[in-house]
């Protein structure tokens, strides 16, 4: 299906955007990072199964806004850490769609693999990864993002970064 000018440029918008996103992530720029979230995001990892209700049941990670800048802060004092040395990280980002697009909302998907190097031995993450983006002064911005890992049903390594 053909494309109009305003799709692809759309498209374009949002694969950089989501490329940012994953750089930041990999580069431990959590300041930056967390500049690109709404004030009501909401940030979701999905434990067993991913269409689990997160009010109910057990998620790796459900977090509100609040709870995304409050963990950054603690990452900052130097007494809340996950892990030193800090893991090196990299990402694959793939197959970026926009599912629907509101005008001043999209709600777009993609794949990413993360390769995790870490004192105690490499680990690859692979997830589907769908995200709510809004349009807030000329820029895109997360209002929600949900990473649904592959292997979410079963016991997971320790995690030491966001994913």
């Amino acid at each position: 299906m053909a494309m109009t000018p305003e799709q692809r440029e759309t498209l374009q918008d949002v694969t950089q955007f989501i490329y940012r996103e994953a750089r930041l992530q990999d580069e431990h720029q959590y300041d930056e990072w967390e500049s690109l979230w709404t004030d009501d995001g909401v940030y979701w990892v999905p434990a067993n199964g991913d269409d689990i209700d997160p009010e109910q049941k057990m998620s790796i990670l459900y977090d509100n806004r609040s709870r995304i800048a409050l963990r950054i802060r603690q990452y900052h004092t130097g007494k809340r850490f996950s892990q030193t040395p800090q893991s090196r990280l990299r990402r694959l980002v793939s197959n970026v769609e926009i599912l629907s697009d509101e005008g001043a909302e999209l709600r777009v998907a993609a794949n990413a693999m993360v390769f995790e190097s870490r004192t105690r031995g490499d680990v690859v993450w692979a997830s589907r990864n769908e995200y709510t983006l809004r349009r807030e002064g000329g820029e895109l911005r997360m209002a929600f993002k949900k990473v649904m890992l592959v292997n979410n049903h079963t016991a997971l390594h320790s995690m030491a970064f966001l994913i």
